[in-house]
């Protein structure tokens, strides 16, 4: 069974996390796809993430009840997970043995995070899927996988998309401003934020 794996702060989830998640699945033919929330972890700076670890995973749940090929998955948010994906993927093939998994990554995060032991994660995978993000160039990719081994190279697809504008840094400054973030995130998870008073400074 092919298995989707699409990790992130989601902070909160929004329609741009979902359109990936469900273009991603078309894309490559996956039986399920897995939002991976993690926790808050060293290598966050202090504040970088707004919501508790709770809020962000029942804001996931709510966002995609409708989507039978949607799962969320808590592995990162235990107490002793690192934060990091090459921590995390033998937590999954522990939960899914019989799965053979891809790796979801925004082309932003790609590029401008520090990866750790990028070498490792892609070869616990089947596929590596990246997807566009932000003013990222062919030539950014190039530079960040430059180091991989041809082999490891070959795992990586990019994939054809649309640009999606959401971010959730966009949606928490609007919602931090006492501003309307309604039609950018999912209306369930509209509702909860409302609710909840989530953001609000």
């Amino acid at each position: 069974m092919r298995v989707g794996i699409f990790g992130g702060s989601f902070d909160p989830v929004h329609n741009g996390h979902l359109f990936v998640a469900e273009a991603v699945r078309d894309a490559c033919d996956l039986a399920r796809v897995l939002f991976v929330p993690t926790r808050e972890g060293k290598h966050y700076r202090d504040g970088a993430m707004s919501a508790p670890s709770a809020e962000r995973a029942q804001m996931i749940r709510l966002a995609i009840a409708a989507n039978p090929a949607f799962a969320l998955d808590d592995s990162d948010l235990a107490s002793d997970a690192s934060g990091y994906t090459a921590d995390l993927l033998p937590r999954l093939r522990a939960r899914y043995p019989d799965a053979a998994f891809t790796f979801v990554v925004g082309g932003d995060s790609l590029v401008r995070s520090e990866w750790q032991r990028l070498d490792e994660v892609i070869d616990a995978v089947e596929a590596f899927v990246v997807a566009p993000r932000g003013p990222i160039t062919g030539e950014d990719l190039d530079a960040a996988l430059a180091a991989l081994a041809p082999q490891r190279r070959a795992k990586i697809r990019l994939l054809d998309l649309p640009l999606v504008a959401e971010s959730a840094t966009l949606i928490r400054e609007r919602l931090g401003a006492g501003r309307s973030a309604r039609y950018l995130i999912p209306e369930p998870v509209y509702r909860y934020i409302e609710e909840r008073g989530l953001y609000r400074g």
